[in-house]
């Protein structure tokens, strides 16, 4: 008679084989596998990519975070590597994982976090140097004022337009590293700004304009982010000369507050030492910018900025 067939198990495997031939269960090894080689030798086993630690404070994450893409772009298109001497392509081979540069490494001893060269006392001496007053002197009848608003190619050409504004210059400031650069910067480490600092002459432009053009001109309730660019240095900060600039960004400050249904993140600080940015950012949409359409920077023109260029 011929049996009747048992419904084949659905389930998880048994971790357990038995050997051919005997009854007795065979129990796979834990940890990782080891193969043999061609010639009869284990190969060691393999091990998994070591990944950075996710906190912002950790000296390894922050060196793989040297990148050229993400930064002045308002969208984190691929960049070119930007330094004080020149363009460095962009790496094809750069990932998630850390890959820690001797150039990274260099820029974290300056800031005592490690790395090649520096130390703790050059560190503090360094800090000291960015954390100074802005010591430039504005042209005779003219005045300062230092503002953070997101990228620095669209806030400046913003305030190229405003009448009364002799000058505009785009750097960094409020970090901890002296003469940093935009690689730097990039990385958040150094906690600099993106910043405009505009010269305008008191007998034609009011602090209050230009107060005006900055509130329209970035979203001041996102901390340390501007649409598309992410980090400390696209904060939204106003930075004063005077006691009398400082009374006004308050004043305006709060009357932003009552016509928004969220905080306002904005910092207002005294302003600190400038550092002017690589030549290349000067006027950058005026110039062209990064399709070579260049953009008005007449005054009280009411075009559409377009931050790409």
């Amino acid at each position: 008679m011929q049996k009747e067939k048992r419904p084949r198990r659905e389930g998880k495997r048994s971790n357990h084989t038995r050997h051919q031939g005997t009854n007795q269960p065979r129990v796979e090894a834990s940890g990782p596998r080891r193969h043999k080689s061609r010639s009869g030798k284990e190969k060691p086993p393999s091990m998994p990519p070591l990944l950075a630690s996710t906190s912002s404070t950790s000296p390894l994450l922050l060196a793989s975070r040297l990148r050229g893409g993400g930064g002045c772009g308002c969208g984190g298109a691929p960049l070119l590597h930007r330094t004080r001497r020149g363009f460095l392509a962009p790496s094809t081979t750069t990932t998630q994982t850390t890959r820690t540069s001797f150039a990274a490494m260099s820029w974290l001893g300056k800031l005592g976090l490690g790395g090649l060269g520096g130390s703790p006392r050059a560190s503090a001496a360094s800090a000291a140097l960015a954390q100074g007053p802005d010591e430039d002197r504005p042209a005779a009848g003219n005045e300062f004022a230092q503002f953070g608003a997101g990228c620095f190619w669209g806030v400046e050409l913003a305030f190229q337009r405003v009448p009364g504004v002799t000058r505009t210059e785009v750097g960094y400031s409020q970090g901890n590293l002296h003469d940093p650069t935009y690689e730097d910067v990039c990385t958040g480490a150094t906690y600099h700004n993106e910043v405009v600092r505009v010269h305008y002459d008191v007998s034609a432009c009011k602090f209050d304009d230009l107060l005006d053009v900055f509130w329209a001109r970035h979203d001041p309730t996102t901390p340390n982010r501007q649409g598309n660019d992410v980090g400390t240095q696209y904060r939204s900060g106003i930075y004063y000369y005077t006691p009398e600039q400082e009374k006004a960004a308050r004043e305006s400050l709060e009357k932003q507050q009552k016509l928004l249904n969220r905080t306002i993140v904005t910092e207002i600080l005294p302003a600190k030492r400038f550092y002017r940015a690589e030549e290349y950012h000067q006027q950058y949409l005026a110039k062209g910018g990064r399709f070579g359409f260049r953009q008005s920077a007449e005054k009280g023109c009411n075009d559409p900025i377009r931050c790409y260029g």
